[in-house]
């Protein structure tokens, strides 16, 4: 979708879950990403948005269709992080990504540890797929927003670094850096 002659950023989310995926339950993990985006982005976008079940093969597949098929320069997943057997998100992350940015989860699980303290079972991660950066995060809308607050601030300077597109926000809202030139 075109707006005022400008094409908008797709922006990739995933929800990973076995019972939303089912309709059992509405997803309220995707949107709370998407709500929070909405907050901190003055730049023209739009999401690509899926909900899936906790399958490897599926995560990896549709990371691998946001990035190379749909030009999404982030995608944001939320769910799968833990250690039940089906939580298998970060491993999906790792096995598309060409680069993985470990920092991204430390100062995620760090963030959540004042908050939580079984943020130390989380097991978010991130990576580069191409010119995506794929992010994992928890699926509770409150942890979102916390970790998205703490990490949010290096994504466009990340992005900008692998030939995306310039993001701008509202530093209202969020302050993101990027060195001066």
């Amino acid at each position: 979708m075109e707006l005022d002659g400008i094409q908008p950023v797709k922006i990739g989310i995933i929800t990973v879950s076995d019972r939303a995926s089912k309709g059992e339950y509405e997803d309220i993990s995707g949107p709370a990403i998407i709500d929070t985006l909405k907050d901190y982005l003055t730049t023209k976008w739009e999401p690509v948005y899926q909900v899936i079940p906790d399958e490897q093969y599926l995560i990896e597949s549709t990371i691998k269709q946001m990035a190379d098929k749909e030009d999404c320069n982030l995608i944001v997943t939320t769910g799968g992080t833990g250690p039940a057997p089906r939580d298998v998100t970060p491993e999906a992350t790792q096995a598309v990504c060409d680069k993985i940015m470990p920092g991204f989860g430390e100062l995620m699980r760090q963030v959540s540890l004042q908050y939580v303290p079984t943020a130390i079972l989380s097991r978010q991660t991130a990576g580069i797929r191409g010119k995506s950066l794929i992010i994992n995060l928890p699926g509770k809308p409150k942890s979102i927003r916390e970790c998205l607050d703490a990490v949010f601030p290096a994504v466009p300077y990340c992005i900008d670094l692998i030939d995306g597109p310039f993001l701008e926000v509202n530093e209202a809202v969020i302050k993101v850096f990027r060195p001066k030139s």
